[in-house]
């Protein structure tokens, strides 16, 4: 007895350590689950907020910079009058009345004056359109800022001539930085003059952004400075017009900008969540200075989880608490006797079967979310097995059924390049490379199959998966196809916009040629045979033939300053409506024969000179590229090489290609022009800059700008050193056609 009761109290003991052990490792399997969970949920909140804050900073990043260009592009416009008027302005600025600036109050035109100047300055403008303008001087300073013109962009009225904007310090320190910088400047905030005027309550933040304004350039090549156009920008405004659509309502956001002695002011905010977790900042430059974004999100929200979905870790945990406590029930019931076993069994079950039904509402909760989000989203394991497909994928990817392995998937579903002729290769697939450890963002492929035979653009992102130590990969992709059409319909708004542009051009250069004809008709009239002949011999009324012929002359050259003015404006139209073709359309790569299009542009520049120029071009190999875009690479490139060159001098230049790795081909264009000097080299592919301000070389400073973007969209580079013996040679990589094919022999010759 003593011997079996050891024995009973030792297989006791033992039953007592397994019940023990069961229940420890139930319960750390179970919350273990509910943390990894979490986890997930905040990774995926991360990554929200990540993607939330990279849009909230490139809508403030765009707007900034659309006004910048937009402020550029007014001061280039006023600057090339002559003569500015009331009409002048109104008629430039016109436009901005539809360009939907969040924010801006209006745009004004302010020129300077010292105290001894006022009268001056005064009878100056009012002879120009401006009735009733009082310069009356309010700063402290000799030099004051008045507001000449002025268009309204906020529905308030607009501001008053001859407000002097040197009595505040903010727009004062702005538009002196901006005519020493000769570029666009931005103030502290302040409270802007014309809102002072409110209740405490409806003042904002706000910023005076200002651009020099000069006159076309001098015989000597030097520019007059007339003054400057300034935007007055309200920063809750602006915010709230340029945010409020990234951020969808579920991002919080503070903006802040440094004033000159670097203290942090907060301009305006987006509060809307209460709670917040998340936080991220980044810092924008604007001009001058620099703001900063700081936005704040609460987590939950981000990840998609509302209300009851917030618990899933805990109901997990708790779950998987209560089936272990079942489980240890079980065995202490079983350790404890047949009889209690069975009267407990009858619980056990009912804890079970609860316990199912709450793991079957988890799955039916996240088969829902998958099942009701918009983007496709795709799960395979390590042998490329889908696993998952939810229905918004079958119906971007045309295809109910789902292929047997990732050797199928081009055949199954029908996978090109973004061109819809290129085999995606398979190699390259976001899931394919997720597989191999490798994450992607925003890989575009086109998608065509019997299902979608018309093709549909997607954008794919794959990330690696790692769960209980398989391998698999996840993908969501999303069909891009409408917002490409939607870009391809910008640029034909630009094109009716540029054309628009042009008639009243048209129209003024006619009635300039009208006027150059009616100078020669008014010059026969005046001056018969008889006249003409007795004041060639020096009649004795030499005084009346000179005054004849001055007037004549100062007319002709008015009438060719007009034409002159026409032209730079068509080229500068033409300029900017290139500009935006080589950024936002549709390309279209193919294979193209290099050496054939480079015979076409040089064709085209040199067949109509008297002089013809020393044209070199070398045996060119074939590349993939767009055709258009290219053919403005390389008549902006040959066109400044015959154009910047010395007087007297006949220009010269070579273009050359040689291998740049495997796939690319390298693109020289070599001149012995005037060259780019060092301290412009970095900056001579920005937008507007031009090398040679202070020469009589015309140009939108737009030609290498275009270069830059068309080159960037093909995935090469460009870049400009100096050419040995004198000149610049500017070089450029494309991919390379995947047939190799040589130029004709006969375009390896001198074109002289």
């Amino acid at each position: 007895m003593g011997r079996l009761g050891t024995a009973v109290r030792h297989a006791g003991a033992v039953g007592i350590l397994a019940i023990l052990l069961v229940l420890a490792l139930g319960l750390a399997a179970s919350w273990n689950a509910a943390a990894s969970l979490r986890s997930n949920q905040q990774a995926r909140a991360n990554a929200v907020m990540d993607r939330d804050t990279s849009l909230a900073e490139a809508a403030v990043r765009t707007e900034v910079h659309r006004y910048l260009d937009t402020l550029r592009t007014v001061a280039a416009a006023v600057g090339s009058h002559e003569t500015l008027t009331f009409d002048d302005f109104a008629t430039t600025t016109a436009p901005l009345r539809d360009a939907g600036l969040p924010g801006a109050t209006s745009l004004v035109f302010v020129v300077a004056a010292e105290d001894s100047q006022l009268e001056q300055v005064q009878a100056y403008w009012r002879d120009r359109g401006v009735m009733g303008l009082d310069l009356t001087a309010k700063g402290s300073g000799r030099e004051h800022l008045f507001v000449i013109f002025s268009r309204p962009l906020d529905g308030a009225p607009a501001t008053l001539p001859g407000t002097d904007l040197s009595q505040s310090a903010e727009p004062t320190a702005a538009l002196n930085e901006s005519r020493r910088a000769g570029a666009p400047a931005v103030s502290d905030t302040y409270i802007l003059l014309r809102d002072r005027s409110l209740p405490v309550a409806q003042q904002q933040r706000s910023f005076a952004i200002a651009a020099p304004v000069y006159g076309n350039p001098t015989p000597a090549g030097t520019k007059t400075f007339k003054g400057w156009v300034v935007f007055g920008l309200r920063g809750q405004d602006f915010v709230g017009g340029v945010l409020d659509a990234a951020t969808q309502g579920k991002v919080d956001a503070d903006l802040w900008a440094a004033n000159g002695v670097g203290q942090d002011t907060r301009v305006a905010f987006l509060h809307r969540i209460p709670g917040t977790d998340l936080r991220r900042e980044v810092a924008i430059p604007v001009g001058n200075r620099h703001w900063r974004l700081v936005l704040a999100a609460d987590s939950g929200r981000l990840a998609g989880l509302s209300g009851p979905a917030d618990t899933a870790p805990l109901a997990i945990g708790a779950g998987g608490t209560m089936l272990t406590l079942l489980v240890v029930v079980m065995l202490w019931a079983l350790a404890g006797g047949r009889a209690r076993a069975e009267a407990r069994v009858v619980s056990a079950t009912a804890g079970l079967r609860e316990a199912e039904r709450t793991a079957r509402r988890q799955v039916a909760l996240l088969n829902g979310i998958l099942d009701r989000i918009s983007d496709g989203v795709g799960v395979v394991d390590e042998h490329g097995t889908f696993l998952v497909h939810n229905p918004a994928a079958k119906a971007i990817l045309g295809m109910d059924a789902n292929a047997a392995g990732m050797d199928s998937w081009q055949s199954h579903y029908g996978i090109f390049r973004p061109d819809g002729r290129t085999e995606f290769p398979t190699a390259d697939l976001p899931l394919v490379r997720a597989l191999d450890g490798e994450s992607t963002d925003g890989v575009e492929m086109v998608i065509r199959n019997a299902g979608r035979p018309e093709g549909t653009l997607l954008s794919v992102s794959g990330r690696p998966l790692d769960v209980d130590g398989r391998r698999g990969a996840i993908a969501v992709f999303h069909d891009i196809t409408e917002v490409r059409e939607r870009e391809g319909d910008l640029t034909a708004f630009a094109g009716i916009v540029a054309h628009d542009l042009k008639n009243p051009l048209t129209v003024i250069a006619a009635h300039a040629e009208m006027a150059h004809d009616a100078l020669l008709s008014s010059s026969s009239a005046l001056l018969g045979d008889g006249a003409r002949d007795a004041l060639v011999a020096g009649s004795r009324d030499a005084g009346a033939r000179d005054a004849i012929v001055a007037g004549l002359r100062d007319a002709g050259a008015s009438v060719e300053r007009v034409s002159a003015g026409v032209v730079r404006m068509r080229r500068l139209i033409d300029d900017l409506l290139a500009y935006t073709t080589a950024r936002d359309a549709a390309l279209k790569p193919r294979p193209l024969d290099l050496g054939g299009l480079v015979a076409e542009v040089v064709a085209e520049r040199v067949n109509h000179l008297a002089v013809r120029p020393d044209i070199y071009v070398g045996p060119l190999p074939w590349v993939e590229a767009d055709p258009a875009m290219l053919r403005q690479v390389l008549d902006n490139l040959i066109g400044n090489a015959l154009k910047y060159v010395q007087p007297g001098r006949i220009p010269k230049v070579d273009v050359s290609a040689s291998p740049a790795g495997p796939g690319w081909v390298r693109v020289e264009v070599a001149d012995r022009g005037i060259g780019v000097p060092d301290a412009d080299k970095p900056y001579v592919f920005e937008s507007f800059h031009r090398a040679h301000t202070g020469q009589s070389y015309g140009g939108t400073g737009l030609g290498l700008a275009i270069c830059r973007r068309v080159i960037d969209r093909h995935g090469g580079s460009i870049t400009v050193v100096d050419n040995p013996g004198g000149g610049s040679r500017f070089s450029f990589t494309l991919p390379g056609a995947p047939v190799a094919l040589e130029a004709p022999a006969e375009l390896a010759q001198a074109y002289l």
